[in-house]
């Protein structure tokens, strides 16, 4: 008897030794108490084998899901900005109480901006109020500004390429953000004078991809726009953008600008042209209300003085012109404005299904405690305290959840390869967030596991320590023992398996709606044929072509293309239709008040627009060979009015506009019949002129012939699918850049090679640049929502099992537990039909109970996700119906195998299973 208690105190840790002693609480016996039970723990999920393997499978999935969505979270929400001392730095941020009158604002996603009528806010500013920041040296030690630059052409390295992402910047940009350079040097304020040779800084990643990390290119000669360039270095690695989201391939001086952009442009003295995100370094015990009151002057006496525009003010002093200082994780935004909602939502949908999966897990433990009363019987009996019972049944909890996290994480980084991967195929250049599994997210990971240990393994844990030790120690000791109040209704079991099913159906219906919204936006008409149409842009205006020879060369190519065998119809246009580009014009419709404005998309079109596109013309007729000459007139009239106008305003700010110009017709265009409806109800348009205004200096505003309407169109989307056709006016494309449409008789995507070889050899130093075929084109457009909804999707079927595996064990426990009873019941004569019934009640109103909670809980949640559908409300009935059919089938199987497991019972041998 002696060694039988002695081998029963190794076997279960020593838990028949007296309490420990303060000394061994504050010493290393809990260690050593941690160890032994870690060994027993493990030692009795390995005779478990297949209940330990499903409780880590299903811990992995909840905990891998989790540790994917919040490395993206980590990447793009929470990363530092890759600068030094930050907490140093702020942002300068202007708002008024309405927009600025005659102001250019140009802003590249840095900062949250809005450009509404009243309570107008954002982060651009002017070169000249740069200028005036960056003197104040007694509240900042550095001033540095920076601004996007547009498309550049990068030649002298192979063929053509485009740079699209290269940011101006000014020559303290570096030394004021305290970047490092990885090879040479960076830029210095000597880089940005009006005399300094023309300079670039790379990027790592360009570096990396495009060059091989090659240090030969220090002192290489780069043309962009045909303009050469030196590398002087490359930034570090850590290093590619300061506002989160917008990487860069390069960096030129701000002085740069004039030499790339047109002759004409006078930002550097236009005190009304804002595009310049100033930040700054504070010196050490500078206050930031007073900095901020004095920069504050400073912007109120800019936007209040009378500037070149009729020598009126940007602003009123009663327009409550103000400017903040603004810490600079605060004030550079970036591309996380965007990313913030789908992300959050997607980590509350992960939460959900990882408290899916510790609910799943807490009822296989309970379950796994009810048949471990007779062990935790004997352990009491050895003189087991129940904080030692309670310490062991722990352990056991957080080494399984401890499990669930490592092979989680397997599982998370093959979900980010997949997120990753589909990101990737909508974008031509690199990612603006890169998740990665670094420190912080298998930090996170481990906590999760750990509280997710705790979580599921509380309840059977407590469970295990309710044991009624004389009925436990009989051998006969089963499910009939239980005392009347764990047979009641509502069982800690039950509750967990209605716990589920609620959560279930909130991620369902939210996985719902955002499909429901996919399919929306997918079954929108365009308005035109978007079928077998391949789309590229060119630019010949970047690498110095004048008006009249980019049209040249657009004749060219276009005829060329035509000739194509498989080509059946080409043409061109300022953007691609659904490609994301928006041109929006103000003009005064005749029969309206003076100052009444009203507003319409404007699209430069090519020859043969509208037929290659399929947009039926319903009156009227396209566009012909006269009205694209007139256009080139208007074109040539307007850049060299322009050219006149950059003179002037270099030797007379004050006085940039009013220049008298030459008496022009009016231009030709198309409308829409969406303008027609709006603005020409009952009208015949055919012949109308509109937009016809004379010269206001006041305004900055150059006489105007306004528009003759020469044909009437069927609506068509311009930008977004989202976005509801609005009125619009297609006018002859002349100069500039453009994407050419070109519909084939087949698959678009071959001739891509063809496209190519053509343009290079009309100009090789002339890229071509966003070839993406307009189905391609639609798709990239609603990535975010496809991305949503296949996760969405994902997390909703994963919900939806591990809530069924629930309900399933939880049915088959039941079933198990109630043998004698259905033994019993099926000797006394009743059906196997009745068996069936009663089990699949049982588990089929634990369904509807789940179901009725989870329908408010998804009414009360879908509702914050509004913003992101479209043509479907939050509480939509038909979605809510779908997800409460498709609960309602997947539970009646998992109710139905183990009810039809319980009509087999031989009466006779369950009468002997106690």
């Amino acid at each position: 008897m002696r060694d039988a208690q002695a081998g029963a105190r190794r076997e279960f840790g020593n838990v028949g030794l007296a309490k420990e002693t303060t000394r061994d609480l504050w010493g290393w016996r809990w260690l050593e108490n941690f160890l032994e039970d870690l060994h027993y723990g493990m030692r009795t999920l390995g005779k478990q084998l297949g209940f330990t393997t499903v409780i880590v499978l299903t811990l992995a999935l909840g905990i891998g899901a989790n540790t994917s969505i919040f490395s993206l979270v980590d990447t793009a929400l929470l990363k530092a900005l890759p600068v030094r001392d930050s907490d140093q730095l702020v942002a300068l941020q202007w708002k008024a109480h309405k927009e600025p009158a005659h102001l250019s604002i140009t802003s590249y996603g840095d900062c949250e901006t809005s450009n509404r009528k009243a309570d107008a806010s954002g982060c651009s500013f002017s070169e000249p109020f740069f200028r005036q920041v960056a003197s104040k040296d007694n509240i900042f030690s550095s001033v540095a500004g920076f601004g996007g630059a547009n498309q550049l052409t990068l030649s002298g390295n192979g063929d053509a390429s485009m740079v699209d992402r290269a940011e101006y910047v000014t020559g303290t940009y570096f030394e004021t953000l305290r970047i490092k350079p990885a090879i040479g040097r960076l830029l210095m304020p000597e880089d940005d004078t009006p005399s300094a040779p023309s300079v670039a800084v790379l990027s790592y990643r360009f570096w990396r991809s495009r060059l091989g990390e090659s240090k030969d290119v220090l002192g290489k000669t780069i043309l962009l726009n045909r303009v050469p360039f030196a590398v002087v270095g490359v930034a570090e690695e850590a290093f590619d953008s300061l506002s989160p989201g917008n990487v860069f391939d390069m960096w030129l001086p701000l002085v740069s600008d004039s030499r790339l952009d047109t002759p004409w442009d006078n930002r550097d003295i236009d005190a009304s042209n804002w595009r310049l995100v100033i930040v700054g370094r504070l010196r050490p015990g500078a206050a930031v209300g007073t900095a901020t009151a004095e920069i504050e002057t400073l912007f109120q006496n800019e936007v209040t003085r009378p500037v070149g525009h009729g020598g009126l003010p940007m602003l009123k002093p009663e327009d409550g012109a103000t400017v903040e200082l603004r810490p600079l994780e605060k004030g550079l935004t970036g591309a996380r404005l965007n990313a913030a909602a789908p992300l959050y939502l997607m980590m509350l949908v992960v939460g959900i299904v990882l408290l899916i999966a510790c609910a799943n897990v807490a009822g296989l433990m309970l379950a796994r405690a009810s048949s471990r009363q007779r062990e935790m019987a004997v352990r009491f009996a050895l003189g087991a305290s129940k904080g030692r019972i309670l310490q062991q049944l722990l352990t056991e909890s957080l080494a399984l959840s401890c499990l669930g996290g490592a092979v989680g994480i397997l599982f998370a980084t093959w979900c980010l390869a997949a997120i990753v991967g589909f990101l990737q195929s909508n974008q031509d250049g690199p990612l603006p967030f890169t998740p990665t599994m670094n420190t912080r997210v298998l930090v996170y990971t481990a906590i999760v596991s750990v509280l997710t240990g705790v979580l599921f393994g509380l309840a059977p844990a407590l469970r295990g320590l309710s044991v009624d030790l004389t009925p436990a120690l009989k051998g006969g000791a089963g499910g009939s023992q239980l005392s009347k109040a764990k047979r009641g209704r509502f069982t800690a079991g039950n509750s967990l398996v209605i716990a589920q099913v609620a959560l279930s159906i909130v991620v369902l219906a939210g996985a719902g709606l955002v499909v429901r919204t996919l399919q929306n936006l997918k079954n929108v008409n365009p308005g035109f044929d978007t079928q077998n149409v391949l789309t590229f842009t060119v630019d010949p205006t970047l690498v110095g072509y004048k008006i009249s020879d980019a049209d040249h060369f657009y004749e060219q190519l276009k005829g060329r293309l035509t000739q194509l065998p498989g080509v059946t119809s080409v043409s061109y246009s300022w953007r691609p239709l659904l490609g994301g580009g928006l041109w929006r014009n103000s003009f005064h419709l005749e029969g309206t008040p003076k100052d009444q404005e009203s507003d319409a998309d404007v699209l430069p079109v090519g020859p043969d627009f509208f037929r290659t596109m399929r947009i039926p013309v319903l009156d009227g007729h396209e566009f012909g060979p006269a009205d694209f000459a007139r256009e080139q007139m208007l074109s040539t009239a307007r850049e060299k009015r322009e050219a006149e106008r950059a003179a002037k305003m270099k030797s007379d700010a004050a006085a940039a506009v009013g220049i008298s110009s030459e008496d022009l017709p009016p231009a030709p265009a198309i409308v829409n019949q969406a303008f027609v409806r709006r603005y020409l109800a009952n009208m015949h348009p055919i012949g109308r002129i509109f937009g016809a205004e004379p010269a206001d200096p006041a305004k900055g505003r150059d006489r105007s012939a306004g528009w003759e309407i020469a044909a009437v169109v069927a609506d068509a989307r311009y930008n977004k699918l989202r976005r509801a056709v609005q009125p619009t006016i297609y006018i002859p494309s002349s100069g500039g850049q453009v994407s050419f449409a070109i519909r084939t008789a087949a698959d678009p995507s071959r001739f891509v090679p063809q496209i190519r070889a053509m343009v290079n050899q009309l100009d090789s130093n002339l890229p071509v640049f966003e070839i993406h075929s307009e189905t391609e084109q639609i798709e990239r457009q609603i990535f975010l929502e496809r991305l949503v909804a296949r996760l969405s999707g994902f997390f909703g079927g994963l919900a939806l099992t591990l809530a069924s595996i629930g309900l399933y064990g939880l049915i088959s426990y039941e079933v198990a537990r109630r043998t004698r009873e259905i033994g019993i019941r099926s000797a006394l004569g009743a059906a196997r039909p009745d068996v069936l019934r009663l089990v699949l009640k049982q588990g089929m109103r634990l369904a509807m109970v789940g179901a009725m909670a989870g329908l408010v809980l998804a009414l009360a949640l879908t509702r914050y996700a509004k913003e992101m559908l479209f043509e479907v409300k939050a509480a939509d009935p038909v979605t809510f119906l779908w997800v409460l059919l498709l609960l309602f089938s997947v539970t009646s199987l998992a109710c139905f195998v183990p009810a039809r497991r319980a009509t087999k019972v031989d009466p006779v041998v369950a009468l002997r299973y106690e």
